[in-house]
């Protein structure tokens, strides 16, 4: 698949790590390192602006590896871009930490995953078909 991309920011375009990704990474693109300080959030610019065909997404989450060894995670995670925003792609990050961070020009903060989605049409009716689980939610089958 082909995206029309715009970089503006001073980094390589976002790329697939392994053969086999499913996320790319995409970068801080930051005049000066920010300062995260335990709990607190900062929307993080990327430079980049990207042109989805209608019918897709692009999805953005945490990088397992800053979650586990830094405590740093997305505030709306996984974040859509949708088909018909022209924006720069933003990443609100957060550190859940008890430590400050600094995030620096050029670090891969986030991943990217182009998705294929559809559009639900709403069909109203007044009671909906009967299943063996029912409203059974929130750990109704217990944890072992």
């Amino acid at each position: 698949m082909k995206i029309r991309i715009v970089n503006k920011s001073k980094h390589q375009l976002p790329t697939y790590e392994t053969e086999a990704s499913a996320g790319m990474d995409i970068r801080a693109n930051l005049d000066t390192p920010v300062l995260l300080k335990p709990l607190q959030r900062h929307l993080i610019p990327t430079g980049l602006f990207i042109e989805l065909p209608v019918g897709y997404e692009a999805q953005i989450r945490p990088r397992s590896g800053l979650a586990i060894k830094k405590g740093i995670s997305l505030v709306n995670t996984p974040g859509t871009i949708d088909a018909d925003y022209r924006g720069e792609i933003m990443v609100i990050l957060i550190n859940l930490s008890s430590e400050d961070f600094l995030v620096n020009n050029g670090e891969r903060i986030a991943q990217m995953i182009i998705s294929m989605v559809e559009q639900a049409n709403w069909i109203e009716v007044d009671e909906l078909k009967k299943t063996e689980r029912g409203a059974g939610g929130f750990g109704h089958t217990g944890t072992k």
